[in-house]
């Protein structure tokens, strides 16, 4: 695409131009499936509990994320006046900024990708990390205790499980050899340990997927651990000052991130953009259709966890965080590495 452009504009014009098309081209359909993903989020509740959910606006509901986005919008942003103004309105613009600019290394085929760079994985890592200050300071600035205490038990809870994260995608990293995104794609390819012809199922790794999947759940704040917005005790958390857009933003940027966590658990563990076999008709179809129906997939698991696990207290979720998960990827860090020396190096 650079190359076009520059028939017309010098190098950094085609390039920034390029460069823009692109992140839209990734922007506005996500902006989409977001939309869908909550309409599909709602449908799957109601047949988890019998009932039929939306059913009204448009043929089978499709328009109701529609509907209620334009509800919303329509709707008064409320500041209350004991408020830091400046950082109340700011919060939901992290947490919704947050979650779209980690989709830059996310690899959607052999080549389309918006930044193929060598440290694909840590910028994810780094980048996921902020999203917790968007939660922080809404429940900081808010100035009331309930949305304070949603906060506080927010940066417990994401620090918690990015210590584990941080060791699981260690495993990942030591078995591809690589940080980027698209060689640990790759690395997944064909036979796995000398016994399978599947991509992306390696069963060295595959308890590290499963503590993954969970510790995702957890750091997107997705039942059982919603407990920065347990109704109960906190009235709705972190958002309970917030309304119109600004409310609007949080719950995108929340289904933002479970999508991209989707996103994740299929590229770092089951093969991303590569069929599920590694069998040559199979890659006449598109690896983005490979994705998108992996991604689809763990949603459904997010949603089904969500509609059937009740919630956790949070002792529970800290002696998770740190008595089971952390000791178990730091184990299973030893054992990799071992494996690696006997198999991949020789020792």
């Amino acid at each position: 695409m650079i190359s076009w452009f520059t028939g017309f504009l010098p190098y950094e014009g085609a390039w920034f131009v390029a460069t823009i098309i692109d992140i839209l081209v990734i922007a506005l359909p996500l902006m989409l499936a977001v939309a869908m993903i909550i309409y599909a989020d709602r449908k799957i509740w109601a047949a988890m509990a019998l009932r039929r959910g939306p059913n009204v606006v448009g043929p089978f509901g499709l328009l109701q994320s529609f509907a209620d986005g334009l509800k919303v919008f329509l709707k008064e942003t409320i500041v209350p006046s004991s408020a830091n103004r400046g950082l109340f309105l700011i919060a939901p613009i992290i947490t919704f900024t947050v979650a779209l600019v980690a989709w830059a290394v996310i690899p959607f085929g052999a080549r389309a990708v918006l930044a193929d760079i060598n440290v694909g994985l840590l910028y994810i890592l780094a980048v996921s990390s902020l999203g917790v200050y968007g939660v922080v300071l809404a429940g900081w600035s808010s100035n009331s205790k309930y949305p304070f205490y949603s906060a506080i038990r927010a940066a417990a809870q994401m620090v918690s499980y990015e210590v584990s994260i941080g060791f699981v995608l260690v495993t990942v990293v030591l078995w591809a050899g690589s940080f980027n995104m698209q060689t640990i794609v790759l690395a997944q390819k064909g036979e796995i340990l000398g016994l399978f012809n599947f991509n992306g199922l390696n069963p060295l790794l595959f308890p590290m997927s499963v503590v993954f999947l969970i510790s995702s759940m957890a750091e997107t704040a997705r039942a059982p651990f919603d407990l920065t917005e347990a109704e109960s005790e906190l009235v709705a958390g972190y958002q309970t000052e917030y309304s119109s857009m600004s409310f609007a933003l949080f719950w995108l940027g929340e289904y933002g991130n479970v999508l991209l966590m989707c996103a994740l658990n299929a590229t770092l563990f089951w093969g991303g953009w590569l069929p599920p076999i590694d069998w040559a008709p199979l890659y006449y179809v598109p690896g983005i259709i490979w994705l998108f129906a992996k991604i689809l997939a763990f949603f459904f698991i997010f949603s089904w966890v969500k509609a059937t696990v009740p919630r956790y207290r949070y002792d529970q979720l800290m002696r998770l965080g740190w008595k089971i998960f952390l000791p178990l990827s730091l184990l299973w860090v030893f054992l990799v590495s071992g494996w690696l020396m006997l198999t991949r190096y020789g020792a």
